[in-house]
């Protein structure tokens, strides 16, 4: 069936349709890996998240946080079952675990995926390691996959989460009022996204981050990743 020609059409979309569905496998980095979640990793998460006293780390995970280490290994093990959300546990360089996330909502039909459910242990938070594992993952929808939009969405009030995307070179789309119900309480939803046009810019601000030269001797940043992302994307 042939289309208007005195319509406006979206440009047409090259490539083969499906994209596969991710593999479950071990993703490798330089300071870490992410491991496809395991009961295993049980009592490293839950040792990990009892650093959070507070329980602050929970606020907008449509779980509660676990009480016990039953409550963790029960939690994992269903984890480990899930084809989507496809969990992975992040792993330091010596094997432990210090946080989760997973890829989601993935659409091989359109080439979309989500990057979410994401709760990293105080030890891990603004670490290489927990800015690389989000550039692994970019990588390994993008260049391995060849999808062609990367997801983030967040409880609008999750000042935190909306920080994180902004500073990943997330580009920030509206907001869906009244989405879901998390919790027993309202949940307005902020929809970020990454394209695979600007992933190419992406990919080298997340590896010029990254090098070993953006740091001094006390371990400090020279120049901010959000800088770095912002100037990729032209926002500066």
């Amino acid at each position: 069936m042939s289309l208007p020609d005195d319509l406006p059409l979206g440009r047409p979309v090259s490539g083969r349709f499906p994209r596969p569905r991710p593999p479950h496998a071990v993703l490798t980095g330089q300071h870490g890996r992410l491991a496809p979640i395991r009961e295993a990793h049980a009592p490293d998460l839950f040792a990990a998240f009892a650093e959070d006293d507070g329980g602050r780390g929970w606020t907008y995970l449509p779980i509660a946080p676990w009480a016990t280490a039953d409550e963790a290994a029960s939690w994992c093990r269903q984890a480990q079952g899930s084809a989507d959300p496809q969990f992975y546990a992040v792993e330091d360089r010596a094997g432990t675990a210090c946080g989760f996330c997973s890829l989601l909502r993935i659409t091989p039909e359109t080439g979309v995926i989500e990057v979410g459910y994401i709760h990293f242990a105080p030890r891990l938070q603004r670490t290489r390691l927990a800015t690389e594992v989000m550039a692994m993952l970019m990588r390994h929808v993008f260049d391995d996959l060849g999808y062609r939009r990367y997801e983030w969405k967040c409880d609008a009030l999750n000042a935190p989460s909306r920080a994180a995307a902004a500073r990943l070179g997330f580009t920030y789309e509206g907001t869906f009022r009244q989405a879901t119900i998390t919790k027993g309480r309202n949940r307005d939803t902020a929809w970020f996204s990454i394209l695979d046009g600007e992933w190419p810019a992406l990919r080298s601000a997340f590896d010029t981050w990254l090098a070993p030269s953006n740091f001094d001797a006390a371990h400090r940043q020279k120049t901010a990743l959000s800088a770095l992302t912002a100037q990729a994307l032209g926002r500066v």
